[in-house]
Parts: structure tokens; sequence; C-alpha cells
């Protein structure tokens, strides 16, 4: 097994296409752009990039950023061992060494002092300073660097500089249309078209509440979780109060508001 053969998507991720966003995407990773995906949660920020990196036959390396991550668990530390102490890079370095595309899923969690790290890598330098061991690494011809966010929960604390958002290009996903959202719903479960749309119109119900007592609407995902569980032989109403409902508001009036939409789809 070679390096990155861990790193490779080996069958192909389901993804909806709904605009021209591949042929986007493959023109960026054409001239190495890195990119930005912008986009609420659930509604398939990820699942593009995994698509793209499988369909451009490349490694890819995910990070899930956190506010505790720091400098260091991007791109690696000395560790003690038997013989002293020993480097390990961590998944930007290993990325920007092997080819790999480096995705930074919700950048925003990051600290600003974590983000700054990045920066190298995403100008004509394309480098990456490893301070702590003197090394500077030049990052393979095939390294891209993708990051996503959620600016429904950008804030003066939570939101990226300037001058980290002016080196990306950028693509700004939502949620899809109710027809096509339908079609994901139902080939990603293997419900009928018809369960699926009664889902996605639920969905529909609270992404309209966004700003009045929710702070994100339902999302794809939670959708495909609702019908996962009727596929599995779960009431409707029970699964889509469990997979759609209670994971997104502990307000009672906003609940019962869509408990109520629940009773009405399903009669």
């Amino acid at each position: 097994m070679s390096d990155h053969d861990q790193y490779n998507i080996k069958e192909k991720p389901f993804y909806q296409v709904q605009g021209d966003e591949v042929e986007l995407y493959e023109a960026a990773y054409a001239a190495r752009l890195p990119v930005m995906v912008k986009g609420p949660t659930g509604c398939g920020k990820s699942r593009f990039i995994e698509h793209m990196a499988w369909k451009l036959g490349k490694p890819l390396i995910t990070v899930a950023c956190n506010e505790d991550m720091t400098a260091s668990d991007l791109v690696g530390r000395y560790l003690l061992d038997a013989n002293g102490t020993r480097w390990l890079d961590g998944p930007l370095t290993t990325a920007a060494r092997i080819g790999a595309i480096c995705y930074l899923d919700e950048i925003v969690e990051a600290r600003q002092d974590t983000t700054v790290v990045i920066h190298p890598l995403t100008d004509h330098r394309r480098t990456l300073p490893l301070d702590k061991k003197g090394e500077l690494v030049e990052a393979h011809p095939d390294f891209q660097l993708v990051i996503s966010y959620n600016p429904g929960y950008q804030s003066l604390m939570k939101d990226l500089k300037q001058s980290t958002k002016q080196r990306f290009a950028a693509f700004e996903f939502d949620y899809p249309t109710a027809a096509v959202e339908t079609d994901i719903v139902a080939k990603e479960t293997g419900i009928d078209a018809e369960l699926a749309a009664k889902l996605v119109q639920i969905g529909a119900t609270a992404r309209n509440l966004k700003g009045h007592g929710l702070d994100e609407g339902i999302s794809t995902r939670l959708l495909t979780y609702a019908a996962t569980l009727i596929k599995g032989g779960v009431e409707a109403k029970a699964a889509c109060r469990m997979a759609l409902v209670r994971p997104i508001t502990d307000d009672v009036d906003i609940r019962d508001t869509l408990d109520h939409a629940i009773d009405a789809t399903f009669g």
C-alpha cells in the first residue's frame, strides 16, 4: 500500500449536480487555486469535495476544525518515543507532501492564530514552514487546499479574516431546490419519490423559520436520516420527530409548530 492509498476514495460518493459547480471546481483544481466552500450545515459541502476528489482521482485528507485545534495539530509536532523524540507530520503537512487535497471543514471553528499557518500555502509560495523542525515544505504539484464554513454562524468572534478569505476562490452552496432535494433523498436512501417529497416539504417549513426562532433549518443530511429510519421500519411521524425536529430545537413553540407540520403532512 502506498503512503497515500489510505486517503484515496475507493467508491464514487453520491452527489447530485446542481449547476456548473463540477466544471468550475475542475478549473480551480487545474490552476491549483485554493477553494472556499460556503453554505449552511448539511447542504452537501463535504460530499461535493469528496465527489470531486474521487472524480479527479486525488487523495483527500479531511480535518474537522474545532476551537481547541492548535497550529501543531495541523502541521505536526515532536513526539517522545523509546529513542528520544521523533517528528510526526500533521494532516496539512502530509497533504502538502503527498499531493492530496486538504479539506479543512468548518475552518471558522479554528482559532485565528491557527488558521494563519495556511497562508503560505495559498499564494505563489505554496510552502509550509515547519518552524519547530527548521524545515520548509514545498507543496507537491498536486496539492490543493480547500476550506468550508457556514456564513450563518459568523460573528465578530467567529468569522474569517479578510486576509484569509481573499486567498481563495469561493463556491456558495445552499439547500437544493425541492425537486433536486427530493431526488437526492430518494436516491440516497432508496425510499420512493412521493415520500421523499413529503420530507422535503417539512424541511422547507423549518427553513422558513430560520431567523424566527431557529438558528438553522433542517438540513438535507437530516432529511436522509429521517428517510433511512422510515426505510428501516420506523413510523413516518416518529422518524420525522426524531431526525428532523428534536436535533434542531429545544424551543417548545418551534417544536410544536414543526410537529404540527409533520402531522399535517402525514395525516
